[in-house]
């Protein structure tokens, strides 16, 4: 087959995508799953944190600081920490794509990456803190 003969690869594409040269960046099926799979992972590390603050509810913060300090406690607010922010920040990502276009995507975006690090940062931080602690309890 020569050159003038080969099968058009763009039929489908409207004729303003090939106009601007744009089309699928093949990472919306990604995106779409990693939201799923964060959502799901949230429900049970939601329910848990629920329960927990149920049950730790007019507790002393010395309880609440040993409550913490239990690798099993800590590393489930850690999971929950991460997969939230992680969540928030794809969730958000779509809101930008749909609604902000032009020269302000790239800077709304960024900027709502660096805010949703900060502040998955400072809730990560926070329970290291209290992970790390030492026990009231144990030393009195």
């Amino acid at each position: 087959m020569n050159a003038t003969h080969m099968p058009r690869m763009d039929v489908m594409r409207s004729q303003l995508s090939r106009a601007r040269g744009l089309g699928s960046a093949k990472t919306g099926v990604n995106h779409w799953w990693m939201e799923r799979m964060s959502a799901v992972a949230l429900v049970p590390l939601s329910g848990w944190f629920v329960l927990q603050v149920m049950r730790l509810a007019g507790s002393s913060q010395e309880d609440v600081v040993e409550w913490g300090g239990k690798p099993t406690n800590s590393s489930m607010l850690l999971a929950l920490m991460v997969l939230t922010f992680y969540h928030m920040q794809l969730g958000l990502q779509v809101i930008i794509d749909d609604y902000v276009h032009g020269k302000p995507h790239l800077p709304a975006s960024l900027l709502m990456k660096g805010v949703t690090f900060l502040i998955g940062l400072f809730a990560v931080i926070a329970v290291l803190k209290l992970a790390l602690a030492p026990s009231r309890k144990a030393s009195a």
